[in-house]
């Protein structure tokens, strides 16, 4: 995994298998939302990772990886591919089952991480570290 080549600004990162792409939505949508109006989309970097090792084969393999090229181009976001699970393995230890999102710092340094579906307070506690690391306050949503 070529992690490293997203060093300068923090790297907000998920993780999912196939079945869990949508397990953390709300956190996507947030992101997105709070980066568009706060003007930060391009303060952070985002990265995702799917996770394919059911789909190391052939000719799966060939199907899922052109899935994710185009999943890649519709969102504007760098996809990795993990066919052997290599993220769950030392010294990441992610669980490859569900999403896991992680937060590193400018030098890729882990200083957030969390698996599984988010809620409320998760999300704050993201956010609450994303600010810190951006040098300002993410307000919370409101609601109306």
């Amino acid at each position: 995994m070529a992690i490293s080549r997203w060093r300068g600004k923090p790297v907000i990162l998920f993780y999912e298998d196939r079945h869990s792409t949508t397990l953390n939505s709300p956190l996507k949508e947030a992101l997105f939302s709070k980066g568009q109006k706060m003007g930060l989309l391009d303060a952070a970097f985002v990265v995702a990772v799917a996770n394919l090792e059911s789909f190391d084969f052939f000719p799966a393999r060939g199907i899922a990886l052109s899935y994710v090229r185009d999943e890649e181009k519709k969102w504007g976001i760098p996809i990795l591919v993990d066919l052997k699970g290599t993220l769950g393995a030392s010294p990441w230890n992610l669980p490859t089952k569900t999403s896991s999102v992680l937060l590193l710092d400018g030098n890729g340094a882990l200083v957030y991480r969390y698996s599984g579906r988010m809620g409320d307070e998760d999300q704050r506690a993201f956010f609450q570290t994303l600010g810190g690391l951006l040098g300002r306050e993410i307000p919370e949503e409101e609601h109306p």
